[in-house]
């Protein structure tokens, strides 16, 4: 199959994760497919990648030893990551060997991954800003987890979206919420801004808990109309 074939494949994603991530996954699908290697090889190749990157930089904030290139060093690692991790799905419609335990590890790796991205950013965080209260890293860590959370939950029946339209400046504005955008903004500031690492994580926290309220009333809202036309056909 020519690149093309594989990217046309994916499954889309932010206008970042379409516009470069979905093509490392292309060229990372094809490549595996002439090794004859599966998409699980794929989720492990994704987990080793982002845990060297996450857990360099955790361990050099925890010594006392961190430089701004590490930092750079883990953006690229954590790009190709989930550039692999796109690629893992791409491989499995190619081959059409998808499978359920497929689909769940690769959740698992991304939840190992991004427990240990999440770690290693509070690591520069509390290195730079000692002073910083506890519990700020505590909603940093469960707030970034909506993330995650709503984008499983998209992949099933119980998905839906608040705003469906595809415009660019809509796209834009979703950048906030595409990882491969989330990820060069992280990685960018740990490497030549560390100091202000503290900042990133206090406004994605207020990001993630507005967006995590906003599913709430915008779900409740749809799962009240489901239930007043439910009953209405019912009485009728």
């Amino acid at each position: 199959m020519k690149l093309r074939e594989y990217y046309a494949l994916n499954r889309g994603g932010g206008l970042a994760t379409e516009g470069f991530s979905q093509w490392i996954g292309a060229v990372s699908a094809q490549l595996f497919h002439r090794l004859g290697l599966s998409p699980t090889a794929m989720s492990g190749l994704n987990l080793l990648l982002g845990l060297v990157g996450s857990g360099w930089v955790l361990f050099a904030a925890h010594t006392g030893h961190y430089h701004g290139w590490i930092g750079l060093a883990a953006l690229v690692l954590w790009h190709v990551a989930y550039g692999v991790d796109c690629g893992d799905g791409q491989l499995a419609r190619a081959t059409k060997t998808g499978s359920p335990a497929g689909a769940r590890i690769d959740v698992l790796c991304d939840i190992a991954l991004q427990i240990a991205l999440v770690a290693a950013v509070s690591a520069v965080a509390a290195e730079y800003t000692p002073d910083a209260p506890a519990w700020l890293y505590a909603l940093f860590a469960g707030t970034w987890m909506v993330n995650l959370v709503t984008s499983v939950m998209q992949q099933g029946d119980t998905g839906g979206s608040m705003v469906t339209s595809t415009s660019l400046p809509v796209r834009l504005v979703k950048l906030i919420r595409d990882y491969a955008f989330v990820i060069t903004v992280l990685g960018a500031v740990i490497w030549l801004a560390p100091r202000w690492t503290i900042w990133v994580i206090v406004g994605f926290t207020a990001i993630n808990g507005l967006f995590l309220l906003a599913s709430i009333a915008f779900t409740a809202r749809s799962a009240q109309r489901a239930w007043a036309e439910k009953t209405a056909a019912q009485n009728s």
